[in-house]
């Protein structure tokens, strides 16, 4: 076998080989990089070091292996069991955090890399394993952006779509979050609508395309909102709250007249009531953001 570093890519070890720790590791071995692996449970890396990579016999040795370090583990707690006993080999290296948490998880860990003499950057995968290495995938980074900018074809090769957010370890996480409180919130809606029709006998693939058309018209109003909140002014150009209204209660009573869980349309009409209590009637819908926000 020849030399894993003549390659003339950047080496990378990753530690957790998980289906998402695999899918990163499979990708820099595509690439060309010389990739060294390791996983807490024996028998976990056989498949990739059949596909080329170098199995450490620990974490120290996968560490010192490269300069580029790729963790992407169950959680934070788990990143500590792996990385604490191998602290002292992290100096020197890059340590590229994948594994999903809170912002202030991240920021501690960045702190945590600092006292450990390494340069940190965390990320936020946005994409399931089997899109990893796509075009369109996006994994969200922050952090020291020296990391970012001296790996950056590294990185990119695990998603074409990926982009630094900042100097702030806990922003890409803080994104991550929020993105996914999009996309339950969209589902949870889906899933009404679907149980709604349904009682009709409409199939949800008959209704998909409906649903599809308007979910793309409905965030063509994102970009309005956005500037609204911004700007701190909401003027109703499409329809004010108090026109929101009326299909809101439409929607409570036809889910209650046909026994389908009322909670969704419930707390949206609690939130049109709140926000024209406190006289933002003829306000665009981009005015609700005040009840999400922490009290003043």
């Amino acid at each position: 076998m020849s030399d894993l570093r003549s390659t003339g890519r950047t080496p990378v070890s990753v530690i957790g080989t998980g289906l998402m720790g695999s899918a990163l590791a499979r990708t820099f071995l595509t690439a060309g990089h010389p990739t060294t692996v390791w996983n807490r449970t024996p028998g976990r890396t056989g498949a990739l070091v059949a596909e080329g990579a170098r199995d450490a016999a620990g974490a120290s040795e996968a560490i010192t292996a490269s300069g580029l370090v790729i963790v992407c583990v169950r959680d934070y707690d788990a990143v500590h069991d792996v990385l604490d006993p191998a602290r002292t080999a992290l100096t020197g290296r890059v340590l590229v955090n994948l594994t999903s948490g809170s912002s202030e998880q991240a920021r501690a860990m960045a702190r945590w890399a600092t006292e450990s003499h390494a340069t940190y950057l965390d990320g936020a995968i946005m994409q399931t394993p089997p899109h990893v290495g796509a075009r369109e995938t996006a994994i969200l980074y922050s952090g020291e952006e020296s990391a970012f900018t001296v790996h950056r074809d590294a990185l990119m090769e695990l998603g074409g779509a990926s982009t630094y957010l900042g100097t702030d370890a806990g922003i890409a996480s803080l994104y991550d979050v929020a993105l996914l409180g999009i996309m339950w919130g969209t589902l949870n809606s889906f899933m009404h609508a679907v149980a709604l029709v349904g009682s009709a006998n409409v199939d949800a693939t008959t209704f998909l395309p409906f649903a599809t058309a308007f979910h793309a018209a409905t965030g063509s109003f994102m970009a309005k909102y956005a500037h609204d909140i911004d700007v701190g002014e909401f003027v109703a150009e499409d329809a004010s709250l108090e026109t929101h209204l009326p299909p809101v209660e439409h929607l409570l009573e036809e889910s209650r007249a046909l026994g389908i869980d009322a909670a969704i349309p419930s707390f949206t009409r609690a939130l049109l009531h709140e926000a024209m209590t406190a006289g933002h009637a003829k306000d665009s819908y981009a005015r609700i953001v005040d009840h999400f926000r922490p009290a003043r």
